[in-house]
């Protein structure tokens, strides 16, 4: 009997043993889920400070853009009346013919073409012809740029205008060509080619020369008389049309009257 006791008793202290590490360990499992619980919490405070503040951030922002945006309202209306004298100022300036279709081709900078001196100031528009039948405009303006190696003779002009109405800027309008012996100081000059023996120009080249020489007009504010052929100054038969039909050259004159009024 006291045997069988002993036995009995052992066998309740184990199952008491068991039970408190049972104990224990549940313990442990609430402690680390108390712990999860509260780093959860942590977190959804935390991310709901951190929307809080990029919430206010915002709204900070746009009321920041809202004053800038009244601010420029308020200040548009001062803007529009500045803007519109000064619309109203280059209207006023506005030329009223615009510049034709021209291809710059400048020639080499040389002494026999193109010296590339200043031209101080415009007082006539020189209308020439190129005294070279069925020539184009390219080809005149490679004339002119031979000369730069043969030096045979001193010869360009600003413009040349083909047959088919082309227009060829050789030289800027702000450096002299040699056209009129005397005033390239104070001239632009157009060359013209032709095809017709007696040197009239093909209406094509007549339209290109009136629509040329309005806008060269305006530029300078000259006026239709300021347009001289080169026969008008030192008596060269230049150009021939317009030489022997005096009647032309003053319905060219009323034609670029027309153009600009």
């Amino acid at each position: 009997m006291k045997g069988m006791e002993l036995e009995y008793i052992d066998i309740s202290r184990d199952v008491r043993t068991k039970g408190y590490a049972e104990q224990r360990s549940a313990a442990r499992r609430q402690r680390r889920e108390r712990e999860l619980r509260r780093r959860r919490q942590r977190r959804r405070v935390m991310m709901i400070r951190m929307a809080v503040l990029a919430g206010m951030i915002g709204v900070a922002g746009m009321a920041g853009f809202g004053l800038f945006r009244l601010i420029e309202k308020q200040r548009q209306p001062e803007q529009a009346q500045e803007t519109s004298g000064e619309q109203l100022f280059f209207s006023q300036e506005k030329k009223d013919i615009i510049k034709p279709n021209i291809t710059e081709d400048f020639l080499t900078v040389n002494p026999y073409s193109r010296p590339g001196e200043s031209l101080p100031e415009v007082k006539n528009i020189f209308v020439h012809y190129t005294a070279n039948q069925n020539t184009s405009a390219a080809q005149n303006r490679s004339y002119f740029e031979s000369l730069s190696q043969t030096g045979e003779t001193s010869a360009s002009a600003h413009f040349i205008i083909g047959y088919e109405g082309e227009i060829i800027q050789c030289i800027p309008l702000d450096e002299i060509a040699y056209a009129v012996v005397g005033r390239n100081y104070d001239s632009v000059s157009i060359e013209c080619c032709y095809r017709k023996a007696d040197g009239e120009f093909t209406q094509a080249t007549y339209d290109s020369l009136i629509w040329l020489c309005s806008w060269l007009l305006q530029e300078y504010d000259l006026s239709p008389e300021d347009i001289l052929r080169h026969y008008d100054e030192g008596g060269k038969k230049c150009p021939l049309y317009f030489v022997e039909h005096e009647e032309a050259w003053k319905q060219l004159i009323r034609d670029v009257e027309e153009k600009i009024s």
